[in-house]
């Protein structure tokens, strides 16, 4: 049977920072949830895997599909490398408070103590709210021992980057480096498989029962690149019906498409399949055997590998994420 770009069943979540943009914005329906804070839209993390909600394929999991169609699915290489675990995990977020100071350990530190994957990662900036900002590193030279003083002290945001955004803004997250997005961000997040994340702080914050939420310093300390940059934000460019490149790291690529007119895609060269988030319009995919599949505004698609060619025919100038490995 030959395949066709799926859609997936958004995986809405429930936080303490949440709000109600994936509704308003991105057309997301997370009732009864009284708001949502993440809508994991292409997901293989054991527990939330996706699952299809268009075509031949709807209730089938993503797992399972990996399993039946193999490299056709995901790319000969890709499955070669990470067998039937799907390995990015795709995400709308939504922060109506600023989230926890965090850092993600590399692939090697999770593997050792959590047995799973690293979480690289980069954010796409939907819409910001005037004002807001995100941490991104530190703003001057730190090393373990300065760190933790600043943490013992309670001074920790005296060494954080605090990065004015707006829509459009875009950075990319290398596993340890501290990080945090701010109140008022609605983006997208391109991340590695993983789960794991080490809260470092936490703005002094109590959970639904008023106990404090947890935290993994020490776990953190560790973890931490304590490298300073001066340059955090990805500087790109823009131009009407021409792919762009975002971002490029050994664990995905992404690329931004604004386009106005119907546009021709060749992934003949590409051993990956490919995932599109539509951030503006709505636009029509035509793929093999003339079959059509509408995306709107919010949504996020998986070109399965097997498929070489698609024409993108939007309504209207239409802006997408354009994601896959190598």
């Amino acid at each position: 049977m030959s395949l066709y770009p799926l859609k997936f069943q958004p995986i809405l979540k429930d936080k303490i920072w949440g709000g109600n943009k994936l509704k308003t914005v991105l057309n997301k329906d997370f009732s009864p949830l009284p708001n949502a804070g993440e809508s994991w839209e292409i997901s293989g993390v054991e527990g939330d895997i996706s699952v299809v909600s268009n075509g031949r394929l709807a209730g089938n999991n993503l797992e399972e599909l990996v399993e039946i169609y193999m490299g056709d699915l995901v790319g000969d290489h890709v499955f070669e490398e990470f067998g039937q675990e799907f390995p990015l995990l795709i995400k709308f977020i939504d922060a109506n408070d600023v989230l926890s100071i965090q850092v993600h350990p590399d692939d090697a530190m999770s593997k050792e103590r959590h047995n799973a994957f690293g979480k690289t990662e980069m954010w796409y900036v939907i819409e910001a709210d005037k004002g807001s900002e995100l941490i991104v590193g530190f703003n001057q030279e730190v090393d373990k021992a300065k760190y933790v003083a600043k943490l013992e002290e309670g001074k920790l945001e005296e060494i954080l980057n605090n990065e004015p955004v707006e829509k459009g803004s875009c950075f990319f997250i290398p596993a340890g480096r501290v990080h945090a997005i701010g109140k008022g961000i609605l983006l997208a997040e391109i991340q590695q498989t993983s789960d794991v994340t080490y809260r470092m702080y936490d703005w002094n914050r109590t959970d639904d029962k008023g106990n404090p939420r947890e935290l993994h310093t020490d776990l953190a300390v560790d973890a931490i690149d304590y490298s300073f940059e001066k340059k955090y934000r990805t500087d790109y460019e823009t131009e009407i019906n021409k792919t762009k490149e975002l971002v490029r790291c050994p664990y995905f690529t992404t690329n931004t498409l604004e386009f106005d007119k119907e546009t021709e895609k060749d992934y003949s060269a590409l051993d990956s399949f490919v995932i599109y988030m539509c951030m503006e319009g709505d636009f029509t995919i035509e793929s093999e055997g003339g079959i059509l599949t509408t995306v709107e505004k919010g949504e996020s698609v998986l070109i399965p590998a097997a498929l070489d060619n698609v024409t993108l025919k939007p309504t209207g100038k239409t802006q997408i994420l354009e994601v896959y490995l190598k």
